[in-house]
């Protein structure tokens, strides 16, 4: 049913309230997905993924599905780089069989997936990657640009942020990225940047987490984005953000914040990890480092977050939680 600009769209039996705005219009894509009947909320989150089942992305859905099924999950969080090496060449590319379908086949992983686009998606064809023909396909897919997930004691806000990055326009080397619908650029990260801080300034969530592709601290080969340092760091300094969660570089990565209560988290293990890649940090801000391959699970309630960090066998790397009455690590 479309009614005012807006689809009313079920998924996975979930009722979503999807916003049609062209991907420059000044309106975000709003979801909802309730809580479990008992208040809580739990998740997975992977990033930079999709090689058909190489470099060990089997075996970290494997274990994905293990945990998953442990925590009951409510839904999977991918951070974007979803199909090596250029993304998707439309609509019929197999590889979106064959790195996400064929893979990702344990029960638990039969729930929806909340995906942001990577770099290397822009190196494909952007729009196969948006369309509802994926979700026909595998009714989990979930892709927009720059969303809103709304859980009730959370809410997330789904960042698009290759864009941001300068190198990608200014010195793209061999690759052709797919630019259409963010040109023109200045207005598309205008808009951007407003929606997400206007969202963000009307949430009354307890929990407040954005996720997009890129880093904004980070230790590992790619290190700190310095546009998105720039620009959306301060946003999300000044709305009081909780997490901050993205991939691009390859490993499991926990940072803290001396100038803010922002944690800075980053889940890209999900396939080829880059050993021995990382970079000096403060150590006072430095909590977790792992160069290997793995995923994140997150545990909430209104009051506490549960936050594990496991490599490809499914062991426990590093846990930790955080509660609102202290909002610090432990």
């Amino acid at each position: 049913m479309v009614k005012g600009g807006h689809r009313l769209l079920f998924l996975g039996g979930l009722l979503l309230w999807v916003c049609l705005a062209s991907p420059a219009a000044s309106e975000l894509q709003r979801l909802q997905h309730r809580v479990k009947p008992d208040g809580t909320l739990s998740f997975l989150v992977v990033g930079d993924w999709g090689r058909e089942g190489n470099y060990n992305q089997s075996e970290v859905a494997s274990q994905m599905g293990v945990i998953g099924e442990k925590l009951d999950i409510d839904f999977v969080i991918s951070t974007g780089d979803n199909f090596y090496d250029c993304g998707l060449t439309g609509e019929d590319d197999p590889a979106f069989s064959k790195s996400f379908m064929d893979i990702y086949t344990a029960p638990s992983l039969q729930k929806p997936w909340y995906n942001v686009l990577g770099n290397h998606d822009y190196r494909g064809d952007v729009e196969a990657q948006l369309s509802p023909v994926l979700k026909e396909k595998d009714s989990r897919w979930v892709c927009f640009r720059s969303f809103i997930l709304n859980t009730e004691i959370a809410e997330f806000f789904f960042v698009d942020t290759t864009p941001f990055v300068d190198e990608y326009f200014t010195n793209p080397g061999e690759y052709n990225y797919d630019w259409k619908g963010v040109e023109p650029r200045d207005e598309y990260l205008s808009n951007v940047i407003k929606d997400v801080d206007s969202a963000l300034k009307g949430s009354s969530a307890k929990w407040k987490i954005v996720v997009g592709h890129h880093t904004i601290k980070s230790a590992g080969q790619h290190g700190v984005t310095v546009e998105l340092e720039k620009q959306l760091l301060p946003i999300l300094k000044a709305n009081k953000v909780d997490l901050y969660v993205n991939g691009h570089d390859h490993c499991l990565q926990h940072i803290t914040s001396t100038d803010s209560d922002i944690q800075f988290i980053t889940s890209g293990g999900g396939s080829q990890a880059w050993r021995d890649k990382i970079r000096s940090w403060e150590p006072e801000e430095m909590k977790f480092y792992y160069d290997g391959q793995g995923f994140l699970s997150v545990n909430m309630t209104g009051d506490q977050a549960d936050l594990i960090f496991y490599d490809v066998f499914g062991q426990v790397l590093h846990k930790w939680f955080i509660t609102k009455q202290l909002h610090a690590a432990a």
